[in-house]
């Protein structure tokens, strides 16, 4: 472990994803030595709750995790990124599987960095700490933007929705369907892509899990009697377009 004493620079916020109690324990504590504020989080599940409600600045993700293992918590998480329009938070990767084809599956589904158990904790920290210098902190990753289509306007920041002035109260799946819908306004958008981009997965089999958010969605947008925005094309997908 480094002799480095902590600075206040270093008071980045980490989140640690590795079930074994052992090993999150031990880097836990070495992170804490060295200034950081670290959570743990054991399974996939977890993780996926502490990124969406505190923005960690920093993942290490172990590859293997019960519930919902780490290439998922990758993919679920650039996908929930895409859709907001953020800044890639980083992801370094541990595993104790040393084989190419585990290395390039965790880089292609979004990790930054990739560590091999058993590993030196100085190494963790040197490749934590490089990773940090080239991201953005998670405070300048928090999104302001505002989507606009006919009167609807939703606010990233806030995630917050309002038509022709009234605000409308959508779950985060719904908020986070419509923010894909008001970024690509006049374009036919596939179930797969649906799924893909707002539930970080691919569509298998005939789920009617989307057409029920989507009526939902459309529900608590068509209060009122405002006309309908979220088009279905037939065998495809939809599509946000004036009726």
């Amino acid at each position: 472990m480094s002799n480095s004493v902590p600075t206040p620079s270093a008071q980045a916020r980490l989140l640690v994803v590795e079930d074994e109690p052992s090993i999150s324990g031990f880097v836990r504590r070495g992170l804490i030595f060295e200034g950081f504020d670290v959570e743990i989080a054991a399974n996939g599940r977890v993780a996926l709750e502490v990124i969406r409600d505190r923005l960690p600045d920093l993942v290490i993700l172990d590859l293997m995790l019960p519930e919902i293992d780490g290439l998922e918590v990758a993919r679920r998480v650039r996908a929930a990124e895409d859709v907001d329009g953020r800044e890639r938070m980083p992801i370094l990767m541990l595993t104790a599987r040393d084989l190419v084809v585990d290395r390039v599956s965790g880089l292609d589904v979004g990790a930054d960095d990739y560590l091999i158990k058993p590993f030196d904790f100085d190494e963790l920290l040197a490749r934590v700490r490089a990773l940090l210098r080239r991201a953005k902190p998670a405070a300048a990753r928090t999104v302001s933007e505002t989507l606009t289509f006919d009167n609807v306007v939703l606010d990233m920041g806030s995630r917050t929705v309002t038509r022709g002035g009234i605000p409308v109260e959508l779950t985060a799946r719904e908020f986070d369907l419509l923010a894909l819908f008001l970024r690509n306004p006049n374009q036919v958008l596939t179930r797969t892509t649906l799924m893909q981009r707002v539930w970080g997965e691919d569509f298998f089999g005939e789920s009617n899990v989307l057409e029920v958010v989507i009526g939902n969605l459309r529900r608590s947008l068509e209060l009122n009697d405002q006309p309908r925005l979220i088009q279905t094309v037939r065998g495809i997908g939809y599509v946000m377009r004036h009726p």
